[in-house]
Order: structure tokens, then sequence, then C-alpha cells
């Protein structure tokens, strides 16, 4: 992390450079962190640190772990799932929604920018940076809902995609999955509407999340896994 000036926006800088830490890994599960270690690492005082720190805990990033003061809260797979099962719902809303606007409208001024992401996917997957492969994973749903219509939809899974990018980061971190077959199903997603085609649409984007949601557990729940962010 690097040392912040100080503008107005103070508190939500040192939040944004908090929660990038804890979701791209710098900061691990289960790591303790402290309010000064933060402060000279970012170069800030304790205030803004002790602020940001309230919303990271009411937002479920950090917590209270008795004498060992505040920890990055550890990857739980029933809060993944969980979480998953709310995306899955929304993201066949937006699906739908996509779909049902395309057939109506036509859908020519996003097939550019649909190609570009299947293009720079499929090249993302195919290398080690971590960083990418999560990012694009992150734009190509949020490209979804914003065809949808409804910007209520990115609104309202905002918080969840920091939690889930969090997730993701921790396992391309440690090898142990690839997201090589995801854009296959991103592309499947995607010609379902362009097509006009809204039952499709909707299973295949409910289906994505659920499958990931399962993938995502089971590797959480990987006793070699979770010995490895233990370790780490």
């Amino acid at each position: 992390m690097q040392k912040l000036n100080t503008p107005a926006q103070l508190i939500e800088q040192v939040y944004d450079a908090i929660l990038d830490a804890i979701c791209e890994g710098t900061l691990q599960p289960n790591e303790r962190v402290t309010q000064e270690g933060l402060a000279a690492q970012l170069g800030v005082s304790r205030q803004p640190i002790l602020q940001a720190f309230q919303i990271l805990k009411r937002e479920g990033f950090i917590e209270e772990h008795g004498r060992k003061g505040v920890i990055v809260t550890p990857l739980d797979p029933q809060k993944l799932v969980q979480l998953y099962q709310v995306r899955a719902a929304l993201d066949a809303l937006a699906a739908r929604n996509a779909a049902r606007l395309i057939r109506q409208n036509g859908g020519g001024h996003f097939q550019s920018t649909a190609d570009d992401l299947l293009s720079q996917g499929r090249a993302a997957a195919l290398s080690n940076d971590t960083r990418t492969l999560v990012q694009l994973d992150m734009t190509f749903h949020q490209f979804i809902y914003e065809m949808s219509g409804n910007p209520v939809i990115a609104q309202t899974t905002a918080l969840h995609w920091h939690h889930i990018r969090r997730t993701m980061s921790s396992i391309l971190q440690n090898d142990v999955r690839t997201f090589a077959g995801v854009w296959d199903e991103h592309q499947a997603i995607l010609s379902a509407i362009f097509n006009g085609d809204e039952a499709l649409a909707g299973r295949l984007a409910q289906q994505h999340a659920e499958s990931a949601a399962e993938h995502l557990a089971r590797i959480l729940e990987d006793s070699e896994h979770a010995t490895k962010l233990k370790q780490a």
C-alpha cells in the first residue's frame, strides 16, 4: 500500500485502500491489523483508520478476535454460498432484462464492448495476472447489469462483489483454480442476451453463479487450501 495525501475525502481513500488490500490479498484472512500499523503504512493519522475500521467491521471485512485484536475476517464457505444465492437471482434478472431490451431495441451499440470483454477475458485466463482476471470477471457482470437497464441491480450487488473478489483473489493466488472455462459460460450468456432469449439468458446466468458458488465453496472447504490461508 502506498502513502496517501490528505484530501477532504481522506476517510474514503483510507477505506478504499484497506478494502483493496483485503480483497486483493495483501491483507490475508485471519491476519491481525492495527490502527497504528495501517496509519504508518498509509502515512495518515489513526483517526481516519478508526473510522474506516468502523465501516469495514459493519460490512464484514474485519472483526474483533479476542486478545488478537482486530483481524481480517476469515473466508466462510457457507456465507459465500448465501451471498451467491442472492447474486444468482439478481444476475438472472439482469440477463433477462438485457435480453428483452436487446430484442426490443437492438444491441449494436453493446456488441463491440461484448466482443472486447470476451477477447480480454480469454487472454487473461491464460495469464497469471490475478488482479486482471478478477477485475475482468467483475467488469463482465457489471456490463450485464448495465445492459439490463436497471441501475438498482448494480447498486445492490456492489458490496457483494467486494466479498466475491476477495474469495476469487485468495483462490487464484494459491494456484487452485484457473478461469479458462468461465469465459465459455460468459460467451453463452451473451449469446442468449443478443439473441433476445430471456428465458435462456436468465437460466444460464443463474446456473453460472450457482456453479461458481459450489466450486469456490468446495475449494475453501478443502483442507489444503485452508492450510495455505492460515500460513499466508
